[in-house]
């Protein structure tokens, strides 16, 4: 008892609460509509008439809820018009209550608003009047005085107002006319008066049609057959001892339960004065609802009883004698109400997700509502205690779930929130309902990379399409806002093709190389990697990747010097005096690889005569091992090998011509290569060749000759102590590139023939000269007769 009596005050406070919001509600002015108007008649411009813009109504999520949760009305979100969407049957939704008024609200939604409106369900003629029965006995004793009154079956018009019955009429009306009362209940009724003295002998059945006649426009009637029985004199009708019955039953009352007795009495004697008791009219309803017993009177429960459907019946009863005269009363029913409704809940709105962090949020929308009356339909709402939810009221029966602060996904992803709706009737009826709430992630991690750089090697000359490492980022948000999005940064340098080099995977963070890399090219190259979560907004993080290129020996060694592209080979001088570890020629060469793949070493592969020369297997020089004699071979060939260090080792050679001389006074002469195989020609054409080559040659010997002769006698005098160079390929100045190679210094030779008038020529020998000094050359001249050394007079 004292925690019952501690529950009522906070009860009390929720439903003060509750009424105090529910007066906030709009309470509009009503609308009207007639029964069977077309679906999609117009019916009012909700939007005007609670001022709202029509594009308001879509963004509130307007709707319109009908208190029987039937949709008879649609509201059009675009024009903001109340529309019919059904057939309205007036008789079907009031029954015979007037006025028939609906009540509906619109809901507004974000803020919540609801507009209470009331809906006139005018009734139109569109319902005939009906007798209970085709035909009607009436038995009147032949001694009734004119003036008499019998009562009729009334009949029955399911319109109300102006369309339900109006008057009676009856035809032909020689003997009786009819009057059209009032009955307590609002409706009318006919009674039959007598207005000339029966004559059983002279005419024992009369039949009359009885007319009934609604208000309508045009009128509707309906006609039912009267017939007549003249009886012989009894004098007594039955009378019921009271004429009305008044009689409440609860809902719940079992079959078979005793209603009200009804009694009339009739004074006659014998079978004038027997009593009979039957339904006046036999209406449906009432026929199947309940039974009477025609001897006692007894009204009997013969089917359940439903306080929500009908809450009182009108039953009249009829007393006959055995002569045929009877008398009437009305027994009016009152059903009263239990509590055997359970409340019902009503979800309006539902939100089962919410992200994680959000202020109060409304959940849910719910209303509430219990047919029953009285303290048995009023309704307490809550929840469980241990969730960090709240019930707030809101307007009719209307509640709002809302959170009570933000919500943390990790601590708890769900929640279960069950909804109790209990009524205060006796025994008091509960309803639950579970509502389950999702906590969403939000995306407040940004994906984070194991390393902030990663270094990654690759052998070049790659295949393409080569996985060459991976990245990896992960992120602690969950579902899309965790699913992880690999891309390339644009590099920082504007020259570097990156997206032709390397790629990645999106999903997995794989990084494969495009083509073929080439060290030469490309020694190392850095770019940026982002990763990139899913969510809304997305968030970014970045780490570094540098590609290093690893160095293949795909470069054989190239020979700078001597050229061995050229029409003639290149000889290189020697005195004959030279002293072992005179400096010959330099081989000269480059590798395009790098470390020890262009590591360059020289050897003697192949030789004149070995043991003469020797080459440094270091810097590529070629000097002579011993002293050269008289013996020696004045033309020497020299097959030179360049092999770097790479794995496996790759190499080229090189020949070079040495020609001995004593003291440099011969003109250099190049060294046949080999004598070409002589061609297989066709006679006639030898002999062509042969003749043209004939003609031609003298021709340019004629030439030669007149021109020599002209130049020797001006410039006879010219060519004391002059000097002339001869035809032929000197090597010129060769440098060293990139520190690759082993030669420091430039060579060059010049030779020159001192003309005389005597026999004797003078030689003249330039030593080499340091590249630094370009421009001018230091040499010391060393002048040796030699007799028809060259062959010059």
């Amino acid at each position: 008892m004292e925690a019952e009596e501690e529950r009522f005050p906070t009860l009390r406070q929720v439903l003060l609460l509750f009424v105090f919001l529910a007066q906030t509600c709009a309470e509009q002015e009503g609308y009207s509509v007639t029964e069977e108007t077309e679906s999609g008649s117009f019916v009012a411009n909700l939007a005007k008439d609670i001022g709202l813009e029509v594009r308001e109504l879509s963004r509130r999520r307007a709707r319109v809820i009908f208190n029987n949760n039937k949709k008879h009305f649609l509201l059009n979100l675009q024009t903001g018009d109340l529309q019919v969407n059904e057939k309205l049957d007036r008789e079907e939704l009031c029954g015979p209550t007037e006025p028939c008024v609906l009540q509906f609200q619109v809901l507004l939604e974000e803020p919540l608003e609801v507009y209470r409106f009331k809906l006139l369900v005018r009734d139109i003629n569109d319902n005939s009047p009906v007798f209970p029965e085709a035909k009607m006995i009436l038995k009147i004793m032949e001694n009734t005085l004119p003036g008499t009154v019998f009562p009729l079956k009334n009949a029955q018009d399911l319109d109300v107002g102006i369309n339900n019955i109006q008057n009676y009429t009856i035809y032909p009306n020689f003997h009786f006319h009819v009057l059209t009362r009032n009955g307590s209940e609002g409706r009318k009724y006919p009674v039959l008066v007598l207005d000339k003295a029966l004559d059983r002998e002279e005419q024992p059945e009369l039949r009359l049609t009885l007319m009934a006649v609604d208000g309508g426009v045009p009128p509707k009637s309906g006609t039912t057959l009267v017939v007549i029985d003249v009886l012989d004199i009894n004098d007594n009708a039955p009378e019921f001892v009271q004429p009305l019955y008044r009689a409440q039953i609860p809902e719940n009352s079992s079959l078979g339960s005793l209603v009200v007795t009804v009694s009339a009495r009739d004074l006659d004697m014998g079978i004038n004065g027997e009593v009979f008791y039957s339904f006046f009219y036999g209406d449906e309803e009432i026929t199947r609802t309940f039974a009477l017993n025609e001897l006692t009177g007894e009204i009997t429960i013969i089917r359940k009883l439903d306080f929500e459907k009908i809450v009182s019946y009108e039953v009249d009863i009829k007393a006959s004698d055995g002569a045929g005269l009877s008398g009437k009363c009305t027994v009016i029913i009152q059903v009263v109400d239990i509590n055997d409704n359970t409340p019902e809940l009503t979800v309006a709105s539902l939100t089962s997700s919410i992200p994680e962090n959000s202020p109060e949020t409304t959940i849910a929308l719910f209303s509430i509502q219990d047919p029953d009356s009285g303290e048995n339909g009023r309704m307490v709402c809550s929840i469980q205690e241990d969730v960090p939810f709240t019930l707030k009221p809101s307007v009719e029966n209307f509640y709002k779930l809302v959170t009570e602060g933000p919500l943390d996904r990790e601590n708890q992803a769900e929640y279960i929130i069950t909804i109790t709706v209990t009524d205060m009737g006796i025994p008091r009826l509960k309803t639950q309902h579970n509502i389950t709430v999702l906590v969403s992630d939000v995306n407040d991690n940004a994906p984070a990379f194991t390393q902030t750089s990663y270094t990654l090697f690759i052998q070049e000359n790659n295949s393409p399409a080569l996985h060459i490492g991976s990245v990896s980022a992960t992120d602690r948000d969950a579902g899309a806002n965790a699913q992880v999005t690999y891309s390339l940064l644009p590099p920082q340098d504007p020259h570097l093709p990156l997206a032709s080099l390397v790629s990645i995977n999106a999903d997995n963070g794989h990084l494969f190389a495009l083509r073929a890399l080439d060290f030469e090219v490309l020694q190392a190259f850095e770019f940026r990697v982002g990763a990139t979560d899913r969510g809304s907004p997305a968030l970014s993080s970045q780490a570094l990747v540098r590609v290093q290129v690893l160095d293949a020996n795909d470069n054989s060694p190239f020979v700078l010097y001597p050229l061995q592209n050229g029409s003639a080979p290149c000889t290189e001088l020697v005195p004959r005096a030279a002293e072992p570890g005179y400096l010959v020629s330099k081989v000269v060469a480059v590798d395009g690889d790098s470390g020890q793949n262009a590591w360059l070493s020289y050897q003697l592969l192949k030789a004149t005569e070995p043991g003469l020369f020797g080459v440094w297997a270091h810097n590529g020089e070629v000097r002579t091992a011993r002293l050269l004699s008289e013996r020696d071979a004045a033309k020497h060939r020299l097959l030179v090998l360049v092999k770097d260090n790479g794995e496996p080792p790759l190499s080229a050679s090189v020949t070079l011509h040495v020609l001995l001389v004593d003291g440099l006074s011969q003109p250099y002469l190049p060294l046949p290569e080999a004598a070409a195989e002589p061609a297989q020609a066709d006679p006639l054409t030898v002999y062509l060749v042969i003749a043209l080559a004939s003609v031609s040659s003298l021709f340019l010997f004629s030439v030669l000759a007149f021109i020599a002769v002209r130049l020797c006698r001006r410039s006879r005098a010219g060519w004391v102590g002059g000097c002339s160079v001869p035809e032929g390929h000197f090597p010129g100045h060769l440098v060293d590139v990139g520190g690759m190679g082993t030669l420091s210094q430039s060579y060059q030779y010049e030779v020159c023939l001192n003309g005389s008038s005597g026999t004797t020529s003078e030689f003249k020998f330039l030593k080499s000269v340091a590249s630094n000094h370009l421009g001018s050359v230091n040499g010391v001249e060393e002048n040796s007769n030699f007799v028809n050394g060259f062959g010059f007079n």
